[in-house]
C-alpha cells in the first residue's frame, strides 16, 4: 500500500509558526509574572525606570561630578540601562528550563524559545526605560539632546546582542548544574563595577584600559554614549572585537540550547 509523505513546511512557514510560540509564551510569561490586576504587564517598564530614576536621582542630589561639563542624569541612565539589559536577560533565562519542562510536551516549543520569550520581555522593559528616562530628562532639562541618535541605536543593539548569546548561554548552562546559577549571581556583582556604567574607559589608566575593553559590555556602553555625548568626550571601543566576541558567544548559546532541547524530558 503505497504511502504519501507530507511535504515539508516552508522556512517561512516553519518562522511563521516559531513566531506564534514566542508570542504565546511571551503572553503567557506575561500574565505568570505580573498576573491581571493593577498595573499588571506595565510593571515591566516601571522596574526598570525606577531602579535606574533612583540612582540618577541621588547622584544628581549628591551632586556628583563624573566629568566637566557632564550630565549626571544623562551618564546614569546611559550606564544603568545598559546593566539592567544583559543582567535581567541572564537572571531570566537562568533556571528557566525547570519551571517549564511541562511546555515541552508540546513539539513545537523549543527551549530557545523559552529564552527568546524571556529575552524579549527584558529587552522591551530596559530599552522603554531608556526612552522614557532620556525623554524624561531632557524635557526638565537635567539631560542634552543625544548628539547622534543612530549611533545610539547601534551600541544599544550591541548590548542587546550580547545580552541574547550570555543569556542562552548561561540558561543552557543552569539546565547542568545549579552550581552555574550560584557562580553566576557572584559574577554578576563583579562585572556591575567593570560593565562600563560609572565610568568612561578614558578616565581610567591606560593599562586599565586596556584591561576593561576586553569585556564587551564596556564596548556596547562606549558606542552608547558616544552616540548621546557626542565628540566633547573620548571614548574607547574596538568594534571588530566585541561582534567577533557576540559572534562566537551566540553560536556557543545556540549549540549548547540545541543541545540542552534533546537531553530535557518532561516529567
Amino acid at each position: 500500500m503505497a504511502t504519501t509523505s507530507l511535504p515539508k513546511p516552508s522556512i517561512f512557514r516553519s518562522l511563521a509558526i516559531q513566531g506564534r510560540v514566542i508570542r504565546a509564551l511571551l503572553l503567557r510569561e506575561v500574565i505568570t509574572r505580573y498576573g491581571r490586576h493593577n498595573v499588571g504587564f506595565l510593571w515591566l517598564f516601571f522596574e526598570p525606570m525606577l531602579f535606574t530614576l533612583g540612582v540618577t536621582a541621588l547622584w544628581t542630589l549628591l551632586a556628583m561630578q563624573h566629568g566637566k561639563g557632564i550630565s549626571v542624569a544623562a551618564f546614569a541612565f546611559t550606564g544603568y540601562s545598559s546593566v539592567l539589559i544583559w543582567r535581567n536577560c541572564v537572571n531570566r533565562c537562568n533556571l528557566a528550563i525547570q519551571p517549564n519542562l511541562a511546555l515541552m510536551y508540546h513539539r513545537n516549543v523549543r527551549v530557545l524559545d523559552i529564552f527568546l520569550a524571556r529575552i524579549v520581555l527584558e529587552v522591551a522593559g530596559a530599552t522603554v526605560s531608556l526612552v522614557g528616562l532620556a525623554a524624561f530628562f531632557i524635557f526638565i532639562g537635567l539631560a542634552p539632546l543625544p548628539v547622534d541618535p543612530l549611533e545610539m541605536c547601534f551600541g544599544w543593539m550591541i548590548l542587546i546582542w550580547y545580552a541574547v548569546g550570555l543569556g542562552t548561554l548561561i540558561g543552557a548552562l543552569s539546565e547542568r548544574s545549579e552550581i552555574v546559577d550560584r557562580v553566576w549571581h557572584i559574577f554578576t556583582y563583579l562585572l556591575f563595577g567593570l560593565s562600563g556604567a560609572t565610568f568612561f574607559v578614558d578616565w581610567l589608566p591606560t593599562k586599565l584600559q586596556e584591561m576593561v575593553l576586553w569585556l564587551p559590555m564596556v564596548n556596547g556602553v562606549e558606542i552608547l554614549r558616544e552616540g548621546y555625548f557626542g565628540m566633547a568626550f573620548k571614548f574607547h571601543y574596538d568594534l571588530a572585537y566585541v561582534c567577533s566576541f557576540n559572534l562566537v558567544l551566540t553560536l556557543f548559546g545556540l549549540a549548547l540550547a540545541r543541545e540542552t532541547g534533546r537531553r530535557v524530558q518532561p516529567e
